[in-house]
């Protein structure tokens, strides 16, 4: 008696806070999103003041894709008009271009510039998922709307043809970006203070070796020459002291 009670009191919760529905794998939640303009396969980032679409490359804040037909759906029958239905795992349909190049088959798939719509991932940086489903439109303006594996992660761009690391590209969103991870904070940290520490040392070598020698040059003219290269050859190796400092900042921030 007591467990016919127990799955009546469960198939009651079920059908009272949610519905389930047959299409797609994953499961979704029903979220607020202010924004318009919002469809089946728009993509969505969690920001400052609430969900949104997605509007940033390689989006470390994206949350997930808005979709009208997921395999489990618990939606809140409560809540008011511009809450959708956005699913964080599985396969689902998304809104793609060809603004970043033709997507093929096993692709990564990031965020872009045009708001809840992706494009294919041509540096490392932060990815949506996998692309099971091409897009070839030749015009950059049109959408598809192709099937994509979710798996937002990291990635150090294994796309063929990748252009490598883009460096301002990855600062920008650093920049733009309300949370960072640990180790990006530490990465960015450690740049800074070996840039800063080479240049101060720089500048700080330059003044003392140009001193000096404007002293030696005051005392004994007639070695003009010889204290000339000597200042020069000092300002070499000031300028490759703070070469090399740019040079390991470089290394800490694309490795």
């Amino acid at each position: 008696m007591k467990l016919i009670k127990n799955l009546f009191l469960l198939i009651l919760f079920v059908l009272s806070t949610g519905k389930v529905l047959a299409q797609s794998s994953g499961m979704a939640l029903s979220v607020p999103i202010a924004d318009q303009g919002i469809t089946d396969g728009t993509l969505i980032s969690s920001g400052l003041t609430g969900f949104e679409t997605s509007k940033v490359e390689y989006d470390s804040a994206f949350y997930g894709v808005v979709t009208t037909s997921p395999a489990i759906a618990f939606e809140d029958i409560s809540s008011a008009s511009g809450s959708f239905l956005v699913t964080t795992t599985g396969t689902v349909q998304v809104r793609v271009t060809t603004q970043g190049g033709k997507i093929k088959v096993g692709d990564n798939i990031t965020t872009s510039t045009r708001a809840g719509v992706g494009v294919v991932a041509e540096f490392e940086g932060y990815v949506v998922g996998t692309a099971l489903e091409p897009c070839v439109e030749a015009d950059i303006t049109k959408e598809c709307l192709i099937k994509v594996s979710l798996a937002p992660r990291y990635s150090p761009g294994s796309n063929s043809g990748t252009r490598g690391v883009n460096l301002f590209l990855n600062i920008k969103k650093a920049a733009g970006s309300p949370f960072l991870s640990p180790l990006t904070s530490l990465r960015y940290l450690l740049a800074v203070l070996t840039t800063a520490s080479a240049f101060a040392f720089g500048f700080y070598f330059f003044g003392r070796s140009g001193k000096t020698g404007i002293e030696a040059l005051g005392r004994n003219p007639l070695a003009a020459k010889k204290i000339g290269v000597g200042m020069v050859m000092n300002f070499v190796l000031t300028g490759l002291v703070m070469g090399f400092g740019l040079l390991i900042a470089y290394m800490i921030l694309v490795l």
